[in-house]
């Protein structure tokens, strides 16, 4: 594993010999990570803080939706348009349960909530099949967007994150995730933490499948999880940790609850690692390309006078 303490990147700007006394102090241990691939982003300054495995193409199951909404808002197709789960919506692939039977109508809005909120696989589907020009055209919109993003190392082949061929990096994610924090929708409906809505005569209530959400201790403004047996648990976040707005990226965790305990581990190296550099916000620069791979001392070495 490869990272950049804060601490460290707060330093580089300062005289050789205050570097050298700070040098001397205890730097904080690197979080001991379950996922095989993380990344910790600083939304701001797009400084990388931690990463492991990084750049490794992985399977990325539902936060695939993600895009999905992306897509959809980019659209500007009619919220309110009703749209009718249909047998075509059914998970025939790994039979995934879903509370949206077939028939039942919804507003696409209200799709697009419990894609995002609860991982609806049915009402991400439809969003897919109810987009102009169907599911391919969706899919077709899908890669467009992140060749646009800049994303080389991510492929969709479809809306719901099903398919084990939709795959990314975790830097290509902590991407996707700047750019999803720009809609107002994906916020808002990623990080309820419960929601209703009226199918017929029943009220149905789904909660959100990132526990976290609901811990009061966390500032979260944009939230996803996604799992299949290929991709293991993933979770990526926009996050406000010790004053400080990052982008959490954890791929392929096995353990059902080991992504969460591998976002509280960063959340508690962060916050000692801010505390430590005696600044609540650190004067950060981006890392370079040919600053990656290298240890800290390297990194900050590397950086011009």
């Amino acid at each position: 594993m490869r990272f950049i303490p804060v601490s460290l990147i707060a330093l580089a700007t300062v005289s050789a010999p205050a570097f050298a006394a700070a040098r001397s102090a205890a730097q904080p241990h690197e979080p001991s990570l379950r996922s095989q691939a993380a990344l910790v982003l600083d939304q701001d300054s797009g400084v990388v803080l931690l990463g492991k495995n990084a750049e490794s193409p992985l399977p990325i199951a539902s936060l695939t939706k993600l895009m999905t909404a992306i897509v959809t808002l980019d659209a500007d197709l009619d919220p309110y348009e009703p749209v009718t789960i249909a047998r075509e919506d059914v998970d025939k692939l790994r039979r995934s349960p879903s509370r949206l039977k077939v028939g039942a109508t919804l507003t696409r809005d209200e799709l697009l909530h419990l894609a995002l909120m609860a991982s609806e696989n049915r009402a991400a589907s439809a969003l897919g099949r109810s987009y102009p020009g169907g599911k391919d055209a969706i899919v077709l919109a899908m890669n467009l967007k992140a060749q646009l993003l800049g994303l080389s190392g991510t492929r969709f082949n479809d809306a719901t994150g099903l398919s084990a061929g939709n795959i990314s990096t975790a830097h290509d994610l902590a991407r996707l995730v700047r750019a999803a924090h720009d809609y107002a929708k994906i916020r808002e409906y990623s990080t309820s933490a419960a929601y209703q809505v009226r199918v017929g005569r029943r009220t149905m209530r789904f909660g959100n499948t990132n526990l976290l959400v609901r811990n009061t201790r966390w500032d979260i403004g944009l939230s996803k999880t996604g799992y299949l047996s290929e991709a293991g648990r993933c979770l990526v976040m926009q996050a406000t940790l010790a004053g400080r707005s990052v982008i959490i990226v954890l791929l392929d965790s096995w353990g059902k609850y080991t992504r969460v305990a591998d976002a509280m581990r960063i959340r508690q190296w962060l916050e000692f690692a801010i505390g430590r550099s005696g600044m609540q916000r650190p004067a950060l620069s981006p890392i370079t390309d040919n600053e990656r791979g290298l240890t800290p001392a390297q990194a900050v070495r590397a950086r011009p006078a």
